[in-house]
């Protein structure tokens, strides 16, 4: 039997009743999460999206009411009306918002039942990431997954406000554009009207920002949905969330600062920590020599330290001939590890293998100074010594060492340094480290498609005193781009945009894209900038990445109301599915295609 809700309306909602309340009669709704009877009294947890209160079913207050709480189930809806009452001084719940009273229920309608759930929702049971997302809709109705769109609801309304603040304006840029090379895949929208041709959903609105520039908006902002046909991981999805924004007449100090500025709040309006600017600038190379990685996770040490030059004089073949061939040699030094079996010592070879490294070479620094390893006898005492300074090593460290090309070294000590700050349980996630990185390299060659390719994206200005370096050395261009980095996760990514027409061309020669595909992809770009376009720069953050970092999530699928798997499919709508017949004939498609 289903009652209605009838003349009953919500007085207050789950978390809002305290002492204060005592006496007074109160309706509240809501899902049933725990019932529990104790000698005859029945405990219902009401659960509504803001919190629980302890409902409770005594045979002295209404017998009609309590018989009929027998029936109750889990996560049935029901309406109740009671007074509110203080619990008994050993019965207080301190840890809950309403833990100090109780609501003693004198009518009761059951507005709906409810099926048994698929998996428990008032336990922190381990459940299948398929089944969570099939059952979407309960999964939500956990605490901590409520909280969690409640803090990304905060968070948009908090950037939105700032950023209005600052004077930008929130422009809606189109989802169906035009295909261009990106970097990823494009989602591609079949036009029915235009037979044999199609639309792309936007990978970024970067051309678009740049065209409102042009246009003289001045400041842009927008938070908007942006698609890439890419493999996933727990920090990708095909359909994700940016903060896009753009300046005019502004260089790259003034960009960090209005996005320092946005951070600050974001973090004080929805974590209540205050985040100190001016952020930490490290250039790109820098990064590399110290961290390995363009993404530096600075929480802890465990940074690279270069003994090329003691290498190349060393008797062991292997790092003198990466010294000889114009490779690297690094180290990192895990303070106060020496206490590693050799099976941890192989399985950590395995996992830097895993990033390209041929092998691991490690040094245990043993009690009297002397190094105990398996490459021990290639070295001289004094390149011992020289080592154990270069790392400042003492007794009960152990050195691990990478020897090859730089990118490879890189690799694998930016991955093994990770991997030893998760081990030794280096990584705080009450701590928020934010690293500006500048100065990236322009282009990077691309050994398969023999040709080199953006770092960042085609539009990156580069820095001024290497434009003359586009034709003859492109590779030794660095560029006006900056990417924000916390905890290692890179969160936002910008630049200064290229704003004359001529160096435009010039970064597309280098690309080795021609006059004509340049025309073909870029083209209303490239004639809007012969228009007075003004200087101009600009950034977009993940929100869904950055919003997994605020809430310490391991996953942005915890921060999206309804993600896709890492297959990219959906098991709540069984999306993507097949098509009917007639469809695809509409759209000018073969149906019988194969590939």
């Amino acid at each position: 039997m289903i009652d209605s809700m009838g003349t009953m309306r919500r007085t207050h909602h789950n978390n809002e009743l305290n002492l204060a309340q005592v006496g007074e009669t109160v309706t509240l709704m809501g899902w049933v999460l725990r019932r529990r009877d104790h000698g005859g009294v029945i405990f219902i947890d009401l659960r509504d999206r803001r919190g629980l209160t302890q409902v409770v079913f005594n045979p002295e207050v209404n017998p009609e009411v309590h018989t009929k709480a027998h029936q109750l189930r889990s996560e049935w809806v029901i309406a109740v009306q009671g007074k509110v009452e203080p619990r008994p001084g050993d019965m207080a719940n301190p840890k809950l918002a309403t833990g100090a009273i109780e609501v003693l229920v004198d009518t009761l309608k059951i507005l709906n039942t409810s099926e048994t759930p698929p998996f428990p929702l008032d336990e922190d049971t381990e459940v299948s990431d398929n089944l969570r997302l099939q059952y979407r809709y309960l999964d939500l109705r956990k605490p901590e997954m409520s909280a969690n769109l409640m803090i990304r609801h905060q968070a948009v309304q908090t950037i939105r406000q700032y950023l209005n603040d600052q004077g930008f304006i929130d422009i809606e840029t189109p989802m169906l554009t035009k295909s261009t090379p990106e970097g990823a895949r494009d989602y591609l929208v079949p036009s029915r009207v235009n037979a044999g041709r199609f639309f792309a959903l936007p990978q970024s609105p970067q051309l678009f920002k740049q065209l409102l520039m042009i246009a003289g908006m001045d400041r842009y902002y927008q938070i908007v949905k942006c698609f890439r046909d890419e493999d996933l991981r727990a920090d990708r999805q095909p359909e994700f969330t940016q903060i896009d924004m753009e300046m005019s007449f502004v260089d790259e100090e003034q960009v960090m600062d209005v996005v320092e500025g946005m951070i600050a709040e974001l973090f004080h309006q929805t974590r209540s920590i205050d985040v100190q600017p001016p952020f930490t600038r490290i250039t790109y190379d820098e990064a590399m020599a110290r961290f390995g990685t363009d993404r530096p996770d600075t929480r802890f040490g465990l940074e690279l330290v270069d003994l090329t030059a003691v290498a190349a004089g060393c008797n062991f073949k292997v790092f003198r001939s990466a010294a000889d061939s114009g490779g690297t040699v690094r180290a990192i030094n895990a303070k106060g590890c020496g206490t590693f079996t050799r099976k941890e010592l192989d399985d950590l070879t395995e996992f830097a293998i895993q990033f390209g490294a041929k092998g691991l070479a490690w040094v245990k620094i043993k009690e009297d100074g002397s190094w105990q390893s398996p490459i021990a006898k290639f070295f001289a005492a004094e390149e011992q010594q020289q080592i154990v300074e270069r790392l400042e090593a003492e007794p009960g460290d152990v050195l691990f060492f990478g020897a090859d090309s730089s990118a490879i070294v890189f690799q694998v000590l930016g991955e093994l340094r990770n991997e030893l700050a998760r081990r030794l349980e280096l990584l705080d996630k009450d701590r928020f480290d934010f690293v500006w990185v500048t100065d990236f390299p322009l282009v990077e060659y691309d050994d398969k498609e023999k040709r080199y390719q953006a770092l960042h994206h085609p539009f990156t200005a580069p820095r001024e005193q290497d434009i003359e370096k586009l034709e003859r050395e492109p590779g030794d261009v660095y560029s006006r781009a900056y990417d924000l980095v916390l905890n290692g996760n890179e969160i936002g990514g910008g630049s200064i945009r290229i704003h004359d027409p001529d160096i435009q061309m010039q970064v597309l020669k280098a690309l080795s894209i021609s006059a004509q595909e340049a025309e073909e992809k870029f083209g209303f770009l490239l004639k809007s900038l012969r228009f007075g376009a003004p200087p101009h720069g600009g950034i977009a953050f993940g929100l869904d990445r950055l919003l997994m970092l605020i809430t310490g999530s391991d996953s942005i699928r915890n921060v999206i109301a309804f993600p896709k798997t890492q297959k990219a499919t959906c098991p709540l709508t069984d999306a993507p599915s097949p098509v009917a017949r007639r469809q695809l004939t509409e759209l000018h498609i073969r149906p019988d295609w194969k590939e």
